[in-house]
């Protein structure tokens, strides 16, 4: 099992910035890729960006060249820097992880708000 601990979230004006952090913890040696989502109310999950064991990333085109996501493999944890916030960006935002076999997990989500 691994478990995946979100924070950062929280309410911020257009134009702002937040910065996400995710710890993973538990069986986490096969972890390949991890990633972020974020689901709006009434819309479906929708990948956000990811990154995987090599450092190579993924970004939605609705978010390329504001959001950066990086990995701190020694700390178990990934970050996703979001800058020049938009108020189409409010979602709950979801950790995930992937590892080898492939199996799939979530953290529970940090709601991000950002106000016009």
């Amino acid at each position: 099992q691994v478990r995946l601990v979100e924070s950062g979230g929280g309410l911020v004006q257009a134009g702002g910035s937040l910065r996400l952090s995710c710890v993973a913890s538990g069986n986490i040696f096969r972890t390949t890729t991890m990633g972020w989502y974020r689901q709006a109310p009434g819309k479906q999950r929708d990948i956000v960006a990811s990154i995987d064991s090599g450092g190579n990333t993924f970004y939605a085109d609705s978010v390329k060249g504001r959001f950066t996501i990086s990995r701190d493999n020694g700390k178990n944890t990934v970050y996703l820097q979001m800058n020049g916030l938009k108020p189409e960006d409010t979602a709950v935002y979801y950790c995930m992880s992937r590892n080898t076999i492939p199996r799939q997990y979530w953290g529970q989500g940090t709601q991000v708000t950002v106000s016009s």
